[in-house]
């Protein structure tokens, strides 16, 4: 696959995501805005987790590794697959309202769970917000497999565009929700929050994920795919050997993040007995959290799936040499992004985040920017780690993975706990970021271990070399700029939004021009490739407009 055929492929996923992601990060700060950083905030967050992670866990998992393979099979069935995808659509929807009725019912339980720290004397309403905004949320695990379904449905027939759209549309709905909220009353608190408030927040949250899921049905109707009620589980039970590991590879990734918000719920409540008012927990987790994945999401995600069907092929025909090749290509690719924003994220996390959540107080917004800056050290490894994952994919080995997932969390979880045992409350989400760094950093290099197992032994050299370059380049233009920063004391004055813009764009642009100054001095050749990248969005970007 020569680069601008891997552009071309890659240019409108790209698009997409960069969409949503602008789209998402305008929702996640109105949140902060309307919710703070603290435990009202954290209800907030723990009780729209739960439906993710559950649908995750229970369902997610078995649709993507089990049905969606027979139904792309299906399709060349006598009646074209609308039996079978009909069949599929009515037992999950079933299965899925079921999950809905028992999680609504034990909705505590589950807050006790996620939250057990909620469940403290002293902290009765917020566990009781938790829970209200849990079973208004609820709902949305069964319009996420909707989605699901629908999607794939979608892609099978080769339409793509409505996936890229649909979760732009959920945004837009959450942003006109919270937007109406801030409007109507500029700060709300766990002891002025109404019930009515309650119920908007949740129910319009929940009716993104409704929007999303419902998108998708004229685009299902116009592939030619007629779906009606059809009960019974004929043919659904195929395939099961290859997707039992994809299965507990969502288990041990789900248990992982549900030690990460139990930790940090439990920094926040110990935090607030302490009297600290500056949010520690989960919500400057997740804030942090969004910001890092966005270079790894524009650049490493589009070039990745763009590339997978790529590797499979190249699987199919034994031609291993091509495959490592291809992955390490697409690692040095991400690298030219993923390193500079590692690097920036570090020395400039607090510059950020006081930017971007300015309408929370300087010490809510720069605890964020602490979080982002332990987050940015696992960037890298985090991203290539990714990529190596889908070499697995393309050899269809979704066992040998396992271990590696098993290992990261295994380290992040331990680490977490002995975080929270040792450090004091209100520093223990950001050693939850170093926590997801480390073992990120330790489970690369287990993951190229394993995958020599299929493609022989897999060289640092061949990455590791130009990583440096790009990490040398990156410290050498950007540490004068947070040099300059600190000498002026941009990290502790408060300045007003303007100025922090203009601080922020400066460090920004000087420090970028610099890093591309020296690493094309470095001859860093895959600078020149991120160029045509850059052209290829550009020009799939007009493309767009004119249709």
């Amino acid at each position: 696959m020569k680069n601008n055929d891997l552009f071309r492929a890659s240019g409108i996923m790209a698009i997409g995501t960069i969409l949503s992601r602008i789209t998402g990060f305008f929702r996640a700060i109105l949140a902060v805005a309307v919710l703070g950083t603290a435990l009202l905030a954290d209800s907030y967050n723990v009780a729209n987790t739960i439906p993710n992670i559950l649908y995750n866990l229970l369902v997610g998992g078995a649709l993507t590794a089990i049905f969606v393979p027979q139904l792309v099979r299906s399709f060349s069935d006598e009646d074209g697959g609308h039996g079978f995808a009909s069949r599929l659509v009515t037992t999950i929807s079933g299965i899925l309202l079921l999950l809905v009725l028992v999680g609504v019912i034990f909705a505590p339980a589950l807050v006790r769970l996620y939250a057990p720290d909620f469940a403290t004397t002293g902290f009765e309403k917020e566990f009781e917000i938790a829970v209200a905004f849990t079973r208004y949320c609820l709902p949305q695990i069964f319009f996420l497999g909707l989605f699901t379904m629908l999607g794939q449905v979608a892609n099978a027939r080769g339409s793509f565009a409505p996936l890229m759209w649909a979760p732009i549309a959920n945004n837009l709905v959450v942003i006109v929700v919270f937007a109406g909220i801030l409007v109507m009353q500029k700060e709300l608190s766990v002891g002025n929050i109404s019930d009515g408030q309650i119920q908007l927040l949740g129910w319009g949250t929940t009716l993104g994920i409704v929007v999303q899921a419902l998108i998708l049905i004229p685009v299902v109707k116009r592939s030619g795919i007629r779906l009606r009620p059809i009960f019974g589980v004929t043919g659904l039970g195929k395939s099961f050997s290859l997707a039992g590991w994809t299965l507990v590879y969502v288990l041990i990734s789900q248990i992982g993040y549900l030690i990460t918000v139990n930790v940090a719920t439990s920094a926040a409540v110990r935090s607030a007995q302490a009297g600290i008012k500056t949010g520690v927990g989960f919500t400057p987790f997740t804030s942090a959290y969004y910001i890092m994945l966005l270079p790894y999401s524009i650049v490493t995600i589009s070039i990745v799936t763009a590339l997978l069907p790529h590797l499979s092929k190249l699987a199919i025909e034994k031609n291993v040499v091509e495959v490592k090749r291809q992955l390490i290509r697409a690692i040095r690719m991400c690298g030219v992004v993923t390193v500079p924003s590692s690097v920036a994220l570090l020395l400039f996390g607090s510059l950020m985040t006081e930017v971007l959540y300015f309408g929370i107080s300087l010490q809510d917004s720069r605890y964020i920017g602490y979080v982002l800056s332990a987050l940015s050290l696992g960037l890298v490894a985090f991203s290539i780690n990714l990529i190596l994952i889908r070499g697995f994919n393309a050899f269809e080995d979704t066992k040998t993975q396992v271990i590696s997932i098993l290992i990261i969390n295994i380290i992040s979880s331990a680490l977490s706990y002995v975080f929270l045992a040792t450090i004091k409350s209100e520093h223990v989400t950001i050693g939850l970021g170093v926590a997801f760094a480390v073992s990120y950093i330790i489970g690369l290099v287990v993951t190229i271990s394993l995958l020599g197992k299929h493609v022989g032994k897999f060289e640092y050299s061949h990455f590791l070399g130009q990583h440096l370059r790009l990490y040398l380049a990156s410290f050498t233009a950007m540490l004068p700029f947070f040099a300059l920063a600190f000498f002026l004391g941009w990290n502790n004055d408060d300045a007003k939004p303007l100025i922090g813009v203009l601080r922020l764009a400066f460090v920004l642009l000087g420090g970028g021009a610099g890093f591309l100054f020296i690493a094309h001095a470095l001859k860093i050749t895959e600078i020149a490739t991120l160029k045509e990248f850059a052209i290829s969005l550009l020009s799939k970007g007009k493309s767009a407009r004119k249709r």
